[in-house]
């Protein structure tokens, strides 16, 4: 299977379930693995048939950013839901970071797959 990867995707947005998160952004990085048949792009050299990390990229940065948010599983299940309607991505792991959310932990996080291979 062929996969397009984004790695630590840093967005800075509202986040969290108390009142004191819920008045600053805080950092949640994002790990993607997309299911992406990779060949005609690669056959062709042609940017149309690659699924475009940078597209991909803003765009979940704006629909992460567009309003507030409780939850990092919500963030997950909103990114997933956005990679396989907008993109036609089949199947996608996401896993969404909070740094700094528990003190000593460096970070805490979810971890989801949708779809199929």
């Amino acid at each position: 299977m062929d996969k397009v990867l984004i790695r630590q995707l840093a967005i800075e947005t509202v986040i969290g379930i108390y009142d004191w998160e819920k008045k600053l952004h805080q950092t949640l990085l994002i790990d993607l693995d997309m299911a992406w048949d990779n060949r005609l792009a690669a056959a062709s050299d042609n940017y149309e048939h690659a699924l475009c990390y940078e597209t991909v990229s803003n765009r979940l940065t704006a629909l992460i950013t567009e309003k507030p948010i409780e939850l990092i599983e919500t963030v997950a299940e909103m990114i997933a839901e956005c990679l396989q309607d907008e993109f036609n991505v089949p199947w996608v792991k996401v896993v969404v970071m909070k740094p700094g959310a528990v003190p000593h932990a460096a970070s805490v996080g979810v971890e989801i797959e949708r779809g199929r291979i």
